[in-house]
């Protein structure tokens, strides 16, 4: 299970870190797409931080248990809340969040059960 844990938040991780990078950076896919959901331009830079520490969090999960776990959790609760925000603008084309979301989740599973 470890071996599974690894492997999922390490890729979870990558994806975390690369964006809150491009939403540091004010990509305009990411920009266009947080409008789409309404999401304020000045939340970016929060949003931003929270897919970093999301992503830092899994990475010391590795080595500290309740940490990866605590991480895990906040990731699925961040993408459940893109999913929330997507659905609330009946945008559809949430299938990226909800992969995260799933993808959140089974680190999760995954790092309570190693």
């Amino acid at each position: 299970m470890f071996i599974a844990y690894a492997v999922v938040a390490g890729l979870l991780a990558l994806v975390l870190a690369a964006s809150a990078t491009f939403t540091l950076q004010r990509s305009e896919a990411i920009v266009t797409n947080m409008r789409k959901v309404q999401v304020p331009d000045s939340w970016l830079p929060r949003l931003a931080a929270l897919k970093a520490a999301g992503a830092t969090g899994l990475v010391a999960g590795l080595w500290v248990t309740p940490l990866g776990v605590a991480a895990a959790i906040g990731v699925t609760l961040y993408f459940i809340g893109a999913v929330i925000s997507h659905l609330r603008v009946k945008d559809f084309e949430l299938a990226p969040a909800a992969v995260l979301t799933l993808l959140a989740a089974a680190a999760l599973v995954l790092r309570v059960a190693a």
